[in-house]
């Protein structure tokens, strides 16, 4: 009989788009996979499964994360946000309404991974050109081409943000 591996769970907690979860774990499970098969959480998306592609980001204590690459144990505690968490009742997350006016999906399988890294870029301030935008989302890659389209929606947040920051007259 082959050797089997002890399943000792781990327990964790941790707040999943705004509510607090409980969970007792094997260690060896993703965060991706917690989310995917345990919460029913499918918008976080299965590309490579080694970090490379970035359909699997989400934020985790506001900073974006391949959540493929993450043990679930390892982030006991945390406040992780999926793409099922930006809108809220007021509405969709307003990089969410820029994909769909900005039309920065073709298959839509990277667009979650796309809009989390995107709110987190915003969040960052690091990204004050076109150029910048490209090299920050350069870790969230789009089978069908879309960067133009996702870099305009960035931009148009981005445009609408500085706006709010330039003192009224």
């Amino acid at each position: 009989m082959p050797h089997q591996p002890p399943t000792q769970a781990v327990p964790i907690v941790l707040t999943i788009n705004g509510t607090r979860h409980e969970f007792a774990l094997p260690p060896w499970v993703s965060l991706l996979d917690l989310l995917r098969e345990r919460l029913a959480l499918s918008g976080t998306k299965k590309g490579c499964d080694q970090g490379q592609c970035g359909p699997c980001t989400v934020l985790i204590d506001g900073q974006r994360i391949n959540s493929c690459l993450i043990l679930a144990v390892s982030r006991d505690g945390a406040d992780i946000t999926t793409i099922e968490g930006l809108a809220d009742a007021n509405g969709l997350h307003p990089l969410q309404a820029a994909f769909i006016e900005h039309d920065a999906f073709q298959c839509g399988y990277c667009t979650p991974g796309q809009i989390c890294s995107g709110v987190a870029l915003l969040r960052e301030g690091h990204a004050q050109s076109r150029e910048d935008i490209r090299e920050e989302m350069s870790g969230n890659l789009c089978r069908c081409g879309a960067y133009t389209n996702i870099a305009d929606a960035i931009q148009h947040v981005l445009k609408g943000q500085s706006a709010s920051k330039e003192p009224a007259e």
